[in-house]
Parts: C-alpha cells; sequence; structure tokens
C-alpha cells in the first residue's frame, strides 16, 4: 500500500507544471498559463490557475479546448477581481503593479511566486540575490550542462590526438566508464564527497583508489580548461584527499633464486627477466622499449619521454652480466614483442617452485642497486623514482655480499637456453603449468 501511495505521490509531482509556459491567456489584468510537456510520447496541456484561495489544474490532450479553458477560467479570475470580494485595493495594486514587473519576462505571477519560495527555503537565510550574483560570477563564461560523458570522450579523444599509448587509453576508458555509470550527469553538479564515496565502493585497494582520483582529477582539470567548469576556483576533485597507503613489505629474489630462473628461461623470456631485474624498468616502460634504444657498446639503455612513467628522459646503464646475457637475443624490433611473454614469465616461476610477487624484477634491481653503489640519489636516477621512496622502502634491505651476488649472475660457459613451449591456449607451459596472471609481471 506504501508503495501504491508513493507512485501515485511521485506522479502527481511529474504532473505539477515545471519551467516557462507554453503560452499565457489572458483577459484584461487577469492570465492564465497553459503548459505542455510529455508523457509516454503523447503531447499533454495542462491550464494552472488560483481562484478563490485554491488551486486549480485542468489537463487536456488538445490545445484548444485547453485555450477555451484558460481563457474561461481568466474571465472568471476577472470578475472576481472587478468584484473587489478578495482584494483590498492596496493588494489590487500590489497585484497589477507586481504583473507588469514580471511582464518584462514573461512569466506569470504564482509561478514567479512559487520559484522564489523553493528558491528561499533551499537559501535559508542566504539573500536570494546574493546566491545569484555569485553563481553568475562563478559561471560567467562557463558551459553549462555538460555531462562527464560528454568531457570523458573528448578528454580520450584529445589524448589519443597527443599519442598516447593504447594501454594508457585503455586505463582512461575503464575508469571515466565507471565513473559515468555513477554521474551520468552535469559535471559541475558533482561534489567532492560524492566522488569519495565512490572511491570507497567495492572495498579497493589505496594504490588503486589513489590511481582513479589521479585520473578524476584529470577529467576535472580537463573540464576547468574547456570552461565546463569555473578557471578561478579548485575543482572539487581536488578537493578529495589520497589515501595514505600503509607500509608495505618489499619482496625480492635472491641471487640463488633468479640464477635459477634464468638458466631455465627459453630465448623469448630472456629480455624480460634480464632487462628487468638488472635495471629496473617498470613493465609498462619495458612494453614500449625497442632495441634501437639498447646500446650495447656505449652500455646503456636510452629511456625517452614518452616510454617513461615520468615522462622524462632516463640512461639506465648495462651491466657487464646484463650484456652477457643479452648475447643470446636477437636485438631487433621491439624487446618486448609479445606481452603474453609477462604471463610466460610467472609460468616458468611457478615451475621453479618460486613466487612471483608484485614488481618483483624491479624490487630486486632497486635493492640491491642501492646496496651495491650506496647512493640513493644516483639510483633514483636510473629508476625513475623519488629519493624519497628509494630510501624509504630499500635502505638496509639487503647486504653489500648479496648486490655482487646478484650483478655477478651470468650465463655459464658453453650454456644455450632451453626450448620450452608454451600453450597460448591454455597459458601454460609445456608441463601444464598455469600461469597467474597479477598485471604486474614485469
Amino acid at each position: 500500500m506504501a508503495d501504491k501511495f508513493q507512485t501515485t505521490q511521485e506522479r502527481k509531482r511529474s504532473a505539477r507544471p515545471k519551467g516557462k509556459p507554453f503560452c499565457i491567456i489572458r483577459h484584461q489584468s487577469a492570465s492564465v498559463p497553459i503548459y505542455a510537456y510529455e508523457v509516454h510520447g503523447k503531447v499533454r496541456y495542462t491550464v494552472a490557475f488560483y481562484m478563490d484561495g485554491r488551486r486549480h489544474r485542468r489537463m487536456f490532450t488538445d490545445l484548444d479546448e485547453a485555450k477555451r479553458e484558460a481563457k474561461l477560467a481568466a474571465e472568471k479570475i476577472q470578475r472576481g477581481l472587478q468584484s473587489n470580494n478578495d482584494l483590498r485595493p492596496a493588494e489590487r495594486e500590489a497585484f497589477l503593479v507586481a504583473q507588469r514587473i514580471l511582464k518584462e519576462i514573461d512569466v506569470p505571477l504564482v509561478p514567479a511566486v512559487e520559484e522564489y519560495v523553493r528558491c528561499r527555503k533551499v537559501l535559508g537565510d542566504v539573500p536570494l540575490l546574493a546566491a545569484v550574483e555569485e553563481f553568475a560570477r562563478r559561471t560567467r563564461g562557463v558551459k553549462l550542462g555538460v555531462s562527464v560523458p560528454e568531457v570523458s570522450a573528448e578528454l580520450i579523444g584529445v589524448k589519443r590526438q597527443d599519442g598516447i599509448t593504447d594501454t594508457y587509453a585503455t586505463q582512461l576508458s575503464n575508469t571515466f566508464g565507471l565513473f559515468e555509470k555513477a554521474f551520468p550527469g552535469p559535471i559541475m553538479l558533482i561534489r567532492a564527497e560524492q566522488i569519495d564515496a565512490w572511491l570507497r565502493e567495492g572495498d579497493l585497494a589505496p594504490v588503486t583508489r589513489n590511481n582513479r582520483l589521479t585520473l578524476i582529477r584529470l577529467l576535472f582539470n580537463f573540464a576547468k580548461q574547456r570552461n565546463y567548469l569555473p578557471r578561478s576556483e579548485a575543482s572539487e576533485a581536488d578537493a578529495v584527499i589520497k589515501v595514505k597507503p600503509g607500509a608495505t613489505e618489499t619482496e625480492i629474489f635472491t641471487p640463488e633464486e633468479f640464477q635459477k630462473l634464468l638458466l631455465a628461461a627459453p630465448h623469448r623470456l630472456i629480455p624480460l627477466l634480464a632487462i628487468g631485474a638488472f635495471t629496473g624498468l617498470r613493465a609498462a616502460e619495458l612494453s614500449r622499449l625497442d632495441w634501437k634504444a639498447v646500446n650495447m657498446k656505449r652500455h646503456m639503455i636510452e629511456l625517452r619521454a614518452g616510454q617513461a612513467k615520468t615522462a622524462s628522459r632516463r640512461i639506465v646503464p648495462i651491466s657487464d652480466n646484463l650484456a652477457a646475457w643479452l648475447e643470446f637475443t636477437d636485438q631487433e624490433g621491439m624487446v618486448i614483442p609479445d606481452k603474453d611473454l609477462f604471463r610466460q614469465a610467472t609460468a616458468l616461476a611457478r615451475k621453479q617452485g618460486l613466487r612471483w610477487p608484485r614488481n618483483v624484477l624491479r624490487h630486486s634491481f632497486i635493492s640491491y642497486r642501492v646496496a651495491q653503489i650506496q647512493d640513493v640519489n644516483q639510483v633514483a636516477l636510473e629508476a625513475g623514482n623519488s629519493p624519497a621512496i628509494i630510501f624509504k622502502h630499500y635502505r638496509e634491505l639487503v647486504t653489500e655480499e648479496a648486490a655482487g651476488e646478484w650483478f655477478s649472475i651470468s650465463p655459464p660457459d658453453g650454456w644455450t637456453p632451453p626450448e620450452v613451449k608454451w600453450n597460448r591456449r591454455k597459458r601454460a607451459l609445456e608441463d601444464g603449468t598455469p600461469c597467474v596472471d597479477n598485471g604486474n609481471s614485469a
């Protein structure tokens, strides 16, 4: 019964005239508005007026019938005004003045009063004119009503023109797609507390929440640049505070474990494993790297700005043992020609009885490199990270002796990479060891 009553109330509210009238029927000083709206694909007309202290509404499917009803109502209202039964002279004068003022914007008196009362209820003690002036100041030059899907589609289009990678484009599309489902309306109406609540849904890890917030801030700042939001003030996304991740343990390979893994690797996996472990390049950076950037004569890898996560050029040294491992590679085209190689690497580790923690190759390199050269700033430059992060997570993680062992891992004399088949359909090595795809293989 409650549901039925609620449905009836909602139906009444939906039938209530809103916005500007479709037309106004006048008789002398009395006027009656006619509103038009669509219900189930058909236009309905509503005649709305006050008479004898009560509000009246009449609904019609035919406009001519609505006009006839409005004309009769206006005549009755005029007769009531002329009889002077309801209004004193001062009240009648005030009524006529109000009608003259409203004639400038072609809005009847009753809808104008109703809208004014609703605004005052929302504003409380704030004067309506002050609120309107502030809104006009903030939105001067701003294009109102632009939706989140419109802004995100425009941003992704611009980024694609700027040459972003397919991986980054997919990341933007996925995050913005989730945000659009939660907020399909105008971007200007979204508030910081709503964004924060959306980020907290699904019990996401702190890093994931912060990554999503970074992209949402990018979306809002782009909207500011395009004048879809006020430029002169911080966006609602900027007001959301990032989560402070808790302390996490940095997991690495021991020299013995990684030597075992490398000696079991086929030709195709040596670049991924050796470069990842002895230079610390990220998985995404490895995926974008071509052999032209690998200079064996000068013993260095040049990571261009478009290839690095930090969007800045970086020079990474090639150690002697890495150079020895790279002699088993063809060094043509892309270093990682198939992203499926990341899955193969994790499957190979499982075959050798080894765990593959998140970013294990990069963590291993940074840990052993810090112990080897005892220079946090230099390692930060090579790894494309901040000295503060290096100092916090990697200092004193391994000994100098272990670092010497790590950068001495080399192929034995006469060794050749074994043949290891890969079943792409089953995502398994030849003995059926399944792959665990954690999305951060290197």
